[in-house]
């Protein structure tokens, strides 16, 4: 408020109507934050006046959204359309696609609170095409995109609600394909040389679905949050696809946290009271109750692929507890797939767009001189130890200390078959640090030992399966774009299969998860098959047997095999 009257009173003292404009609906916006309704009301039409007589067609059309709004608010619902319809018909007379996108997406919105439900799926469908006409005039921008998206979530949620409500579950299950992972599609098909259509058809809609169903040889949930609804579709290959809705106490985001203390992934100690375990079961049980028990009766085979969304990307599939007391993955093998057109066009991928040969292995780069917001940063034995391991067993040197350095990592990236990085990890996104590469450097910059997401989607990767043995290597910003973190970089880089770590991994576990699973990998298992044996050698195993231990790894992608040796 303060500052916001500052900026007013300069502009009114230099007469500068249109800040000055800009500042009365900036205050409207501040009084509408603190519930002052009519107060906002008043500084917006304050705004819309001189909007009015300077010509400013933004901003008369974002004052009268904003009133709109605050009638909304206000429980008013027609006043707030017709101030909407307002804004409306003066930046339909812009070239602003974002204005126009922001109005239609509040019309819509309006519209559904009012009970017209045809006019709020027409606005809600208006507003989804600019969204994703926008995007594809942002080549190259990736960050853009994902901020483009996340800023326009509702009409896609809310167009998914209104189909959903209806009964249209397929066109709802679209809805929700169309606006997920949009950026990092748009990264996978231009490594991969593939085009979209901005928007296809109604009969493309069905026919995408059709052929993306005929690829599916497992079976696939697909998953939608909304706050406390969470959304689930089941495609079998050959058969109708199956929908389901599930009201929750609390959202998804919540309870994943509430399960990651309950397992104690943070500062435990390892032998656990027999409490702490149970109430681990109870937590886990949840999650399976909400996300896989709906279809646990139509679920058949060996193999589950999850097509996850937003915080649903961090639940830990594997350690999910049935019904029976069992983990799900005693009893299936468990991949994620950003998207269903990423499935397809990872399924469809030839062969030889991948590397055969090579491998990359890095582990415990020298950090005694690396900083972090002023945190040191302790040396990993045991990830020297893991990397020395898989060394002797692909006959490979690896990148230990002193040599893992940034520069070195990244010149080979884009040349090998399998990469394989046991480092740190930054706990917001997964960013791996590496060795400075001025070793002697005594303060060296961030951007000579942080391999950041934007320095992979540099490297054009032909890897087939990159494997982040570093914490938090899953995990990243919640968008509605999906995770935005480092396996996401891999993925969006050109690599076709990711593995990523949910949680902080201490070394001793991490060594022996990685001998069982490189182990079985280089007999000729694929990567879903290596990952469940490791998991159930280490379940197997008294000390390890904690979820904490066993269950952090997730396989995001395709299953694929290596062919070590040639």
């Amino acid at each position: 408020m303060e500052f916001t009257q500052l900026s007013l009173s300069i502009a009114e003292k230099t007469g500068n109507k249109n800040s000055e404009g800009t500042a009365y609906n900036n205050l409207g916006g501040v009084y509408h934050d603190l519930g002052d309704l009519q107060k906002a009301i008043e500084f917006y039409k304050l705004s819309l006046s001189i909007a009015k007589k300077t010509g400013n067609k933004n901003l008369e059309g974002r004052a009268y959204n904003n009133v709109g709004a605050a009638y909304h608010d206000l429980g008013d619902l027609q006043k707030a359309i017709e101030f909407t319809q307002l804004s409306l018909s003066i930046v339909k007379k812009t070239e602003n696609k974002d204005s126009k996108e922001t109005v239609y997406g509040s019309l819509a919105y309006r519209c559904f609170s009012f009970g017209d439900v045809i006019k709020a799926e027409e606005c809600a469908k208006s507003s989804i095409k600019l969204v994703e006409e926008m995007r594809h005039l942002l080549p190259g921008k990736d960050e853009w995109k994902i901020n483009l998206r996340n800023k326009q979530d509702r009409s896609y949620t809310l167009l998914r609600r209104l189909q959903s409500q209806q009964g249209r579950t397929l066109e709802a299950l679209f809805t929700a394909e169309a606006g997920r992972a949009q950026a990092l599609m748009d990264l996978m098909e231009s490594r991969y040389c593939v085009r979209e259509s901005i928007r296809p058809s109604s009969e493309q809609q069905m026919e995408l679905i059709m052929t993306i169903s005929g690829l599916v040889s497992s079976p696939t949930i697909f998953v939608a949050e909304d706050e406390k609804l969470v959304s689930l579709w089941l495609l079998l290959k050959g058969q109708q696809c199956h929908f389901i809705q599930k009201e929750i106490s609390v959202d998804l985001k919540s309870l994943i946290q509430e399960t990651y203390q309950k397992i104690g992934v943070k500062d435990r100690s390892r032998d656990e009271p027999k409490d702490e375990r149970e109430r681990e079961s109870v937590a886990l049980k949840t999650l399976h109750d909400v996300v896989i028990a709906p279809f646990s009766h139509l679920i058949k085979g060996d193999e589950l692929i999850i097509v996850p969304d937003r915080s649903s990307f961090l639940i830990p599939y594997v350690a999910l507890v049935d019904q029976n007391s069992r983990y799900l993955s005693e009893t299936m093998r468990i991949r994620l797939v950003p998207s269903l057109r990423s499935l397809r066009l990872l399924a469809e991928c030839p062969e030889d767009r991948h590397s055969t040969s090579g491998a990359l292995l890095v582990g415990n780069p020298w950090v005694e001189t690396v900083r972090i917001k002023g945190s040191k940063f302790q040396p990993l034995p045991g990830a020297e130890k893991e990397v020395q391991m898989i060394g002797q067993i692909l006959n490979i040197e690896p990148l230990i200390g002193r040599n893992a350095t940034k520069e070195q990592v990244l010149s080979r990236l884009n040349s090998v078959s399998l990469v394989h990085i046991a480092a740190h990890g930054c706990a917001e996104n997964g960013e791996i640090i590496l060795s400075p590469n001025l070793a002697d450097a005594k303060k060296p910059k961030e951007e000579d030992f942080r391999l950041t997401m934007r320095d992979v989607l540099d490297a054009q990767l032909r890897a087939k399966l990159v494997v982040l043995s570093c914490c938090f290597s899953a995990r990243g910003e919640i968008k509605a774009e999906g995770v935005v973190g480092i396996a996401r970089a891999f993925l969006g880089a050109g690599a076709r299969s990711v593995i990523a770590s949910l949680w902080a991994l201490s070394d001793e576990e991490t060594l022996e998860f990685m001998r069982h699973f490189y182990q079985h990998l280089v007999a000729g298992q694929s990567a879903s098959k290596s990952l469940h044996h490791a998991m159930e050698c280490m379940r197997e195993t008294q000390k390890l047997k904690a979820v904490k231990y066993w269950a952090p790894f997730v396989l995001i992608g395709e299953d694929v095999t290596m062919k070590f040796g040639q």
